[in-house]
């Protein structure tokens, strides 16, 4: 069994904080725990607009605090996310999350990630694996 709190991952390096300065993340599972998915408490900033495309990931978001805009780069399609709102990339959509207000969520990835991801410059994560 594995009890972690978020308040124990600050500073570790499983908090981690994006190149572009628009999220940071708490990466509560991972990879190395071997359990299918990785599970991650994640703050986007105020004002800030991220586009991202998990093309090796499927992912699902569950807005805990904040308000945003998701927007399906595919299909122009607009989504107002607030607290109580799930969406699920199961499609590997591109899109872009504008926030309004900080805006804090719960995802799952499957694959799992290993912690030692960040977006490159297609806002993709890499499919990176643990070392057996």
């Amino acid at each position: 069994m594995i009890v972690r709190s978020f308040k124990e991952l600050e500073g570790t390096d499983r908090h981690v904080k994006s190149a572009s300065g628009t999220w940071e993340t708490k990466r509560i599972v991972l990879a190395k725990e071997k359990v299918g998915f990785s599970l991650h408490e994640t703050i986007l900033y105020a004002g800030m607009e991220t586009e991202m495309w998990y093309a090796n990931h499927v992912e699902a978001v569950v807005c805990t605090k904040g308000d945003a805009e998701l927007t399906d780069r595919e299909t122009g399609k607009k989504y107002h996310i607030t607290p109580g709102t799930m969406y699920l990339l199961n499609g590997h959509e591109r899109h872009t999350l504008k926030v309004n207000e900080e805006f804090h969520c719960i995802c799952v990835f499957n694959p799992p990630v290993t912690g030692r991801e960040d977006h490159d410059e297609n806002g993709v994560y890499p499919l990176l694996t643990e070392e057996v």
